[in-house]
């Protein structure tokens, strides 16, 4: 009972989280220095937005009533679906969960997530698993040999990737291995159950730049992660005991070093998993990322908030399914 009460705990905690933010979020938009519909009003009219048209645009979309009105028809809508009025006598249905229309396609945004979110998750799980094979499996192998000169060379090595900013590496790694030299096939995202092929190529690149990059944190962490499990007594008494060094290494010492790396890989997974914004803009592929990137641009308020929930959603999950590990991972973490 009492890690199920924790989950339940756990749960109600996001549940907290997510609704404050829904609200926020709201408020934000409806309190901001400019009319919500202030971008879409520049854009259908070339940039000569008149008051007169602006003002018909606000009652279209209900920003001319009551705030407590349209948030609650905004939350309903996530729950049950609503009608949202564009003109006089015309309404698109948006279906549940509702959460509003985009202002530049006039689609439920919801949908254009659904849509848009198989290539940020094929992009975040690929890169996922590069970071963990090269970034943990070189930290172990680093902390077997602390103080050598190849522990030395890699530490040094993952350092001088780390000084580099993540946009300039994408970049160079697009410029020489994709433009220049031709090394990898066109980047870009072609839906798996279409052409497995097309998938896999387009995205390696991607998945190399993202995953080499961000595998550098994960060799550091990782190598002092092993170099702290190793110098504990029960790994002692297990050396003392004739077990082989290659046993102590992964079967007792890397157990124990996962629990903090999975705290962090876990929240990393979910900020990749909500957005992996330069990666997708760098190399064409049309996920979330770009997506809420665009929309900021353009003031379209109801994917930007889709996107900031998407991200919440993904986050407050992580965290759960962080803490359930826990226990999982290592005996002595006891969920009370």
């Amino acid at each position: 009972m009492g890690k199920f009460a924790f989950i339940v705990k756990r749960l109600l905690a996001g549940l907290l989280v997510l609704s404050t933010l829904v609200v926020s979020i709201f408020l934000l938009f409806w309190y901001g220095p400019r009319s919500p519909v202030q971008g879409l009003c520049e854009q259908r009219t070339n940039n000569r937005c008149t008051a007169d048209f602006r003002a018909q645009l606000e009652e279209n979309f209900g920003y001319n009533n009551p705030m407590l009105s349209e948030l609650g028809k905004y939350v309903a809508g996530i729950f049950t679906g609503r009608d949202i009025q564009l003109g006089a006598n015309t309404f698109v249905e948006c279906s549940a969960p509702c959460l509003g229309l985009s202002y530049r396609t006039f689609v439920p945004a919801f949908d254009e997530l659904v849509r848009r979110l198989p290539a940020t998750i094929s992009l975040a799980v690929g890169a996922a698993v590069i970071i963990l094979l090269v970034g943990v499996t070189s930290g172990v192998l680093a902390a077997r040999r602390r103080g050598t000169v190849a522990d030395k060379a890699l530490v040094s090595a993952t350092l001088l990737m780390s000084s580099i900013p993540y946009v300039l590496f994408a970049l160079l790694v697009y410029l020489y291995l994709n433009v220049i030299n031709e090394v990898f096939p066109e980047a870009g995202y072609t839906p798996l159950t279409e052409n497995p092929v097309a998938w896999l190529s387009g995205l390696l690149l991607p998945w190399l730049a993202l995953g080499f990059y961000n595998s550098t944190q994960y060799t550091r962490f990782s190598r002092g992660a092993m170099i702290d499990a190793l110098s504990e007594d029960y790994i002692r008494t297990a050396r003392a005991k004739g077990l082989s060094s290659r046993t102590v290494t992964f079967k007792h010492g890397l157990r124990s070093a996962l629990v903090p790396i999975v705290t962090i890989f876990g929240i990393d997974f979910a900020f990749l998993l909500a957005g992996t914004i330069f990666t997708e803009i760098i190399f064409g592929i049309n996920g979330i990322g770009r997506w809420g990137l665009e929309a900021i641009q353009i003031e379209d308020f109801p994917v930007v908030q889709t996107t900031v929930l998407f991200g919440a959603i993904v986050v407050i999950v992580a965290n759960i399914v962080v803490d359930i590990l826990y226990g999982v991972l290592d005996p002595r973490v006891r969920i009370s």
